[in-house]
């Protein structure tokens, strides 16, 4: 099981990370990394950025009935 200090060593070497990159470097259960994102954030620790970009991969994000949903929320420390 990881730790609040892992998550925030993990960002602090990596810079930027989706939740479900560490759930899968933790082997730690998305939704428990997801919780342990929010109370960095709740702490002042670290800030979830929203990647804008032109499209998705496909290039279909105008039309897409999701809207921006696929766009990653990537996660970062705090300066």
């Amino acid at each position: 099981m990881t730790s609040l200090m892992a998550i925030r060593d993990m960002l602090a070497l990596e810079g930027r990370l989706q939740a479900a990159q560490i759930s899968q470097r933790t082997a730690t259960p998305l939704p428990l990394v997801e919780a342990m994102l929010m109370r960095l954030e709740a702490m002042g620790r670290a800030t979830c950025v929203a990647v804008e970009k032109d499209g998705c991969f496909s290039g279909q994000c105008r039309t897409c009935p999701e809207g921006k949903a696929c766009q990653p929320r990537l996660w970062m420390l705090r300066q």
